[in-house]
């Protein structure tokens, strides 16, 4: 049985959980992990999206599949996203996934790269509309009630955009709502965005359209929200290393007020508490590790940036980070 899951009007419910504003954070493997999931939830995003998990590790026991769909309470309202291109893995994997007690279940049929591709998953099901309409029946089947999302691209390539046809496939075959990513899949993602595909998604089919592709601002989305007529936005790469973007984004679709930049010091104290909860969730081995990208995304752009680049790819424990995050907000001549 389909479920719409938003009510309607400005604010939006997913099943029993309301939330106000209408800007999510995309799942971006490898990156939206649990540390940054509950950072954005902080600064306003509406809901977030645990990092892909393989329907077929699932089904085969893999305990990283597995941790990849757990949900804590800091970051709902939340859901699991599943790929894979096996009708009969997606269902004992969506079967799984309810233990998670995950908010909704969405279906990766948008990503674009290699890896995925070759297991017949993402962006490879849009060649494929027969076989991606199996699998969200499947996982409708087995989510037993709890809702079902898919996320998509506008299409494979140029000369195959469909994802107009391919929505409306999913919405019969049971999905509670479609987010598009304004971009084929030969693209990856590199501009533009195809705002107008996203738009004739939007009056296609008739359950919530989210709309996802080039947003870093409360301009951005604006300009998104109002061009498609879309009901929400994800936003991705624009988040990554700054999640107060969320409280941007909600400022400005609000009142129309454009938040100033954070000065320097907090954005080296977000960075802080990021990565040290990088680290009480994968241990201080990984967590630094990981921090190592993290750390050069929130200095992006920053005075001296080259320079401690360098510095913070050669980290090994939390004491160094403070040190040069001390150091970085010292030469922008800001108090920390």
């Amino acid at each position: 049985m389909k479920i719409n899951i938003w009510n309607s009007g400005d604010t939006l419910g997913l099943c029993n959980i309301k939330f106000n504003g209408k800007a999510a954070l995309a799942p971006l493997a490898g990156v939206a992990d649990r540390a940054l999931r509950e950072l954005s939830i902080g600064y306003g995003a509406a809901f977030t999206v645990c990092e892909m998990a393989s329907a077929k590790g699932i089904s085969l026991g893999d305990s990283k599949s597995a941790g990849l769909m757990s949900i804590t309470d800091g970051e709902r309202p939340a859901g699991i996203q599943l790929f894979g291109g096996c009708p009969d893995a997606m269902y004992e994997a969506a079967k799984k996934a309810l233990l998670f007690n995950p908010d909704f279940i969405d279906i990766n049929m948008g990503c674009p790269v290699p890896k995925v591709i070759s297991s017949g998953g993402g962006a490879a099901l849009m060649k494929n509309p027969v076989l991606a309409s199996e699998i969200v029946k499947n996982v409708v089947r087995a989510a037993e009630g709890v809702p079902v999302t898919v996320k998509i691209r506008s299409g494979w390539d140029d000369n195959s955009k469909n994802a107009v046809s391919f929505a409306k496939t999913c919405e019969e075959t049971g999905a509670s709502a479609i987010t598009v990513h304004g971009r084929t899949r030969t693209q990856m993602f590199a501009p533009p965005v195809d705002f107008d595909i996203i738009r004739q998604v939007k009056k296609a089919v008739n359950i919530p359209v989210i709309g996802n592709g080039g947003v870093a601002n409360g301009k951005e989305a604006a300009a998104l929200l109002e061009t498609t007529g879309c009901d929400m936005i994800m936003v991705g790469k624009g988040a990554v290393g700054s999640p107060w973007v969320f409280a941007e984004i909600n400022a400005y679709l609000n009142s129309g007020v454009v938040l100033p930049e954070p000065p320097v010091s907090e954005k080296m104290r977000v960075m802080l508490k990021h990565i040290e909860k990088l680290c009480e969730y994968k241990g201080d081995y990984i967590g630094m590790r990981e921090a190592r990208k993290h750390a050069a995304w929130y200095i992006k752009g920053i005075k001296g940036a080259a320079r401690y680049r360098a510095k913070l790819n050669l980290i090994e424990n939390f004491d160094e980070l403070v040190e040069i995050a001390y150091q970085i907000a010292a030469l922008n001549t800001v108090d920390f």
